[in-house]
């Protein structure tokens, strides 16, 4: 019988990162998921003509980043012929059409320096760096790409169109990713008219591509693994997880500290862990605590971080009135990413 590395123990609730930022944005680029891939590695559908139309429009798009094409957001206001590009390139689309390897794909092809984030990644970038010290960061880039982005509150309304604005001012080229047009973000959770200024802002900077294909949120939440029993906990970490980092935490204790981390540090909190043991999982009632694990939810995705937890099983993490409510699409995820993570530790599926 082959030795085997015995189980390293850490705690992510006693992790409290410094990071520069520099590190921070050295952070924003595709995740081991999406760090290989081009247009060329992209299938596209021959049910969906869209698909390849995207590619071209992608593929024209990053021919033109870094040469001077189009110039800035006020340039094209005034004296700018009608035929030049906008300052943004924006994909819609369902859930699982590609439109992250899409994204990617246009990242790696345009000449640096540049930008790949999540629209959460960039309004936590702004918190931790500040607004003003964000758009000079973000300035001298050629290309900034935002995935999943999606405004649920008017701050953030604010804050994104302040903050796109000045860096197309700057002659920053934008590409982004959403199942909801430019025009039509912030529906259903706030009083969206009253911000129609900010909101229009953003679409007049994006030319507007659709990505059509099978929509997966008609195909429901994957089945969630059922919890494992606290007392079998410990033998099953060691039978999954033997000679691997894991880090191991009363859910509690976990949730507690995470209000204390900013979620710009949640990525360097996993910095080293192959694994996550999470003791007595709870439902969580209240909305902030519940948007601050989503980020973790997603850094772990990221990560591809195998999960075991005892307590309830994650369908039932966040309450019915979250999984109904504006920010349903945050917490859809999150459940789907952290049942993909629990079944390839308990199934060996891997996590898609």
């Amino acid at each position: 019988m082959e030795d085997t590395e015995p189980l390293q123990i850490e705690q992510l609730s006693t992790r409290t990162p410094s990071v520069s930022a520099d590190e921070i944005l050295a952070g924003f680029a595709p995740t081991y998921r999406f760090g290989e891939v081009s247009f060329d590695s992209y299938r596209p559908d021959p049910a969906h003509p869209s698909q390849a139309d995207a590619v071209k429009a992608l593929r024209e798009f990053a021919a033109g980043i870094g040469n001077g094409v189009g110039g800035g957001f006020l340039g094209r206001l005034f004296g700018k012929k009608k035929s030049e590009p906008r300052a943004g390139i924006y994909l819609d689309g369902g859930f699982g059409v590609g439109k992250t390897h899409l994204l990617a794909s246009l990242w790696h092809a345009a000449p640096g320096p540049k930008a790949f984030g999540t629209f959460v990644e960039y309004t936590n970038l702004v918190g931790a760096l500040s607004f003003r010290k964000t758009v000079e960061a973000l300035s001298s880039y050629k290309l900034v790409c935002i995935d999943e982005f999606e405004l649920d509150d008017p701050g953030d309304t604010v804050l994104m169109s302040r903050l796109m604005r000045e860096l197309a001012d700057a002659g920053v080229k934008l590409a982004a990713t959403s199942n909801t047009l430019p025009g039509s973000l912030g529906e259903g959770r706030f009083a969206a008219v009253d911000f129609q200024r900010e909101i229009q802002v953003l679409a007049d900077q994006f030319e507007v591509i659709r990505v059509d294909g099978e929509d997966f949120r008609h195909r429901g939440l994957p089945a969630a693994p059922e919890s494992v029993r606290s007392g079998d906990l410990n033998a099953r970490m060691k039978a999954e997880f033997d000679g691997k980092v894991v880090a191991v935490d009363d859910f509690g204790s976990l949730i507690s500290h995470l209000a204390g981390v900013h979620p710009s540090r949640y990525r360097a909190m996993l910095d080293g862990v192959e694994a996550v043991v999470w003791r007595d999982v709870t439902t969580l009632t209240e909305q902030a605590v519940a948007l601050r694990f989503v980020v973790l939810a997603d850094r772990l995705y990221d990560k591809d971080v195998p999960i075991l937890a005892s307590g309830v099983s994650f369908d039932k993490l966040f309450t019915p009135e979250m999984m109904t409510g504006g920010y349903q699409k945050k917490y859809f995820r999150a459940v789907s990413r952290l049942t993909a993570l629990a079944r390839e530790a308990q199934q060996r599926e891997p996590a898609v």
